[in-house]
C-alpha cells in the first residue's frame, strides 16, 4: 500500500462555507481547528448568496413577526422551538458578523446617524433583511476567509473532497462516535487520514443533483450522503426549494436573480408582458418561493414558453444600479439592459431544506458528529425555506455547536487507531464515460420525474432508475481508484434515493412538495425521518 499524510486536530470542519468557517472562528481561541475545502476556500454556495440576512433591526418588527413569517412559510412543518430559537439569536449572530467586519449596507438618518438599510423579500411582513448590496454572501464569505487564514489555530485543507466518515462500528469502538475521516487529495490523487475528536459537516445541499440548478459545483450531497452512510437519520429530502427566478440565457446559466427585485417592486410577466402572480395569491409578487415557482412552471407548461420575465424597468435606473449593482452588470454583459427591459427567468433547484436530523446543539445521532447551514435539518424550514433564513441558520448554529463542543472538550478521547486507505485491489479505469453518462442521466431523471410537480409514477420511475445507478456506481466505486467526479456521483446518487424515498413516504402536498395524485393537504403535519441501516 503508498504511504500516506495522516492529519490530527481536535476539531474537524468539512465545508468551508458561511457554516463552516463561523464555526472554525468560535472555535479556534481554545482548540485546533483544521478546515478541510473542496474546492478554493472562497468558493461554495455562501459565495453567490446575494439577497441578504434576515434580523430583527427595526423597532416596529419583532422576534415575535419573524417567528410567525417563517411558520407560515414553512408550511405547517417547521420545528417551533428552532425557529423560536434562531430568531431570538438571529440580531446577536448579526452583530458577531459585524464585528467580523462584514460590510452591511448602511445610510444616514435624518438626525446624522448610521443605521442599516432594512430591504423585504418574500414572506416577510416586515424589512428586516440585513444586506451588502445585491452580493451579501460574497461580503460574508470574503470577511471571513480573511480572518480564517489569519488565525494560528486553523489549519486549511483546499482541493480536498471528504470520501466517508470513520464511525467506531469500523473500528471495534463506539458506534455512536465519529472518529475522523478519509479524504481525496485532489491535488496529489490520493487517499489521506484526518483523525479528530470532534467532526462537523457543513457541506451544504444537494441542489446538484437537479439538471438546472443555481448552486456551484461544489453542492453534490457530500455531508449528507456520508452521514447517512455512518448511521444518522435524515428527515423532509423532499422539501428541495427551487428558485424561481434563474437567468434563461445561454452565456449564463443558471445565474441567480435575487428575490430582493421582487421585494423592491419588480413584477412577474408573461411573453405578451402581462403580469400572472395576483391570480395565484393575493401577496402575488412576494408570495414565497414555492408558490411563485409553481406558478412560473405552471405558466411556462401551459403557454409552451421557455421562460417568463421579471420587469423592474419601471423603477428609476440610478435606484437599480444602487441597488443590484451585480445583477444589473451581469445582465448587462449578455445584453440585456435591466432598466429597460425585463429579464428572462426560470425556476432552478436552489436550495436543500432536509438534511441530517441535528438538535439546537447542532449534534447528529453520532454523539460528536455536528451538522450545521444547508446540510442540517433543524427544523427552521419545514416545508420550505423563507428568504434569507438560510445565511442566518448559518451563523446561529454554527454558534450553538461551538459553545457545545467546546463544554465537551475535557471528555476527548484519544486519537483512535485507523487502518490507512486500502487500494490494493483496485485498479484504474479506463471508462470514465460511464460517470459521465450516469451524472447525466442521474440529474436529468431528477429534474423530469422528482423537481416541481411530481406524481406517484414518476416517483416510482426514478426509484426504478436510481436503484440501477446505485448498482453500478458501486460496482465501479469497488473496482477502480477514486476520482473527484465518482466521489461526488456516488454521493448524487445516494441523495437522489434520499428525495424520492422522502417523496414517496409523504401523501400529501405541502411546501415545495407538490404531487398530482395527493393534492390535499393532511391534517397532521409531521416530518418525513429516514432511518438507516447499522452501520457495517
Amino acid at each position: 500500500m503508498t504511504p500516506q499524510h495522516e492529519y490530527h486536530c481536535n476539531v474537524l470542519i468539512i465545508g468551508s462555507g458561511a457554516a463552516g468557517l463561523s464555526l472554525a472562528l468560535q472555535l479556534a481561541e481554545h482548540v485546533k481547528v483544521l478546515v478541510l475545502s473542496k474546492g478554493p476556500l472562497r468558493e461554495g454556495s455562501t459565495l453567490y448568496a446575494q439577497g441578504g440576512i434576515a434580523a430583527v433591526f427595526d423597532e416596529n418588527d419583532s422576534i415575535a413577526s419573524h417567528v410567525n413569517d417563517t411558520l407560515i412559510a414553512g408550511a405547517g412543518l417547521c420545528n417551533e422551538t428552532a425557529v423560536q430559537y434562531t430568531a431570538e439569536h438571529a440580531r446577536q449572530a448579526m452583530q458577531w458578523l459585524i464585528d467580523q467586519g462584514v460590510p452591511f449596507d448602511q445610510y444616514k438618518d435624518i438626525d446624522g446617524s448610521l443605521k442599516y438599510h432594512l430591504t423585504r423579500e418574500g414572506g416577510h411582513s416586515h424589512r428586516r433583511i440585513l444586506h451588502a448590496a445585491d452580493a451579501t454572501g460574497k461580503a460574508v464569505q470574503i470577511t471571513l476567509v480573511d480572518q480564517v487564514k489569519q488565525h494560528p489555530n486553523i489549519q486549511i485543507l483546499e482541493n480536498y473532497n471528504a470520501i466517508d466518515l470513520i464511525n467506531g462500528s469500523k473500528l471495534g469502538l463506539d458506534p455512536q462516535r465519529c472518529y475522523g475521516a478519509y479524504v481525496w487529495n485532489k491535488t496529489q490523487a490520493k487517499v489521506e487520514t484526518i483523525k479528530a475528536h470532534f467532526v462537523a459537516l457543513a457541506t451544504g445541499g444537494a441542489s446538484k443533483v437537479y439538471l438546472y440548478t443555481s448552486n456551484p459545483d461544489v453542492a453534490s450531497g457530500d455531508g449528507i450522503a456520508m452521514a447517512w452512510r455512518a448511521g444518522c437519520r435524515i428527515a423532509n429530502m423532499e422539501f428541495n426549494q427551487f428558485h424561481p427566478t434563474s437567468l434563461y440565457h445561454p452565456d449564463a446559466p443558471n445565474f441567480l436573480i435575487t428575490e430582493a427585485l421582487r421585494g423592491e417592486g419588480a413584477y412577474l410577466r408573461r411573453p405578451d408582458g402581462s403580469r400572472f402572480m395576483p391570480e395565484f395569491d393575493e401577496r402575488a409578487e412576494l408570495a414565497p418561493r414555492d408558490i411563485v415557482a409553481r406558478a412560473i412552471d405552471y405558466e411556462m407548461k401551459r403557454l409552451g414558453a421557455n421562460c417568463v420575465y421579471l420587469d423592474i424597468s419601471h423603477q428609476p435606473k440610478d435606484f437599480i444600479i444602487e441597488h443590484f449593482p451585480t445583477i444589473y452588470a451581469k445582465c448587462l454583459s449578455v445584453g440585456i439592459d435591466i432598466s429597460r427591459q425585463p429579464i428572462p427567468v426560470v425556476p432552478a433547484a436552489h436550495y436543500t431544506c432536509g438534511g441530517v436530523v441535528t438538535n439546537l446543539n447542532g449534534q447528529t445521532d453520532l454523539s460528536n458528529l455536528y451538522a450545521i447551514g444547508e446540510v442540517a435539518y433543524t427544523g427552521l424550514h419545514g416545508a420550505n425555506r423563507m428568504a434569507s433564513n438560510s445565511l442566518l441558520e448559518c451563523v446561529v448554529f454554527a454558534q450553538a455547536a461551538a459553545k457545545h463542543i467546546l463544554s465537551q472538550r475535557d471528555v476527548c478521547s484519544r486519537y483512535a487507531d485507523i487502518a490507512p486507505w486500502d487500494e490494493s485491489r483496485v485498479s484504474n479505469s479506463d471508462e470514465e464515460i460511464v460517470i459521465t453518462h450516469n451524472w447525466h442521466e442521474l440529474r436529468l431523471f431528477m429534474w423530469d420525474y422528482v423537481g416541481i410537480v411530481r406524481t406517484n409514477k414518476r416517483l416510482e420511475r426514478a426509484l426504478h432508475r436510481v436503484e440501477l445507478l446505485q448498482s453500478e456506481i458501486q460496482d465501479y466505486y469497488s473496482n477502480f481508484r477514486l476520482s473527484h467526479n465518482l466521489l461526488e456521483l456516488r454521493n448524487l446518487v445516494q441523495v437522489a434515493e434520499l428525495i424520492i424515498r422522502c417523496a414517496m413516504a409523504r401523501k400529501e402536498s405541502r411546501g415545495l412538495h407538490y404531487n398530482l395524485d395527493y393534492p390535499e393537504l393532511l391534517s397532521n403535519a409531521e416530518p418525513t425521518l429516514l432511518t438507516p441501516q447499522p452501520a457495517q
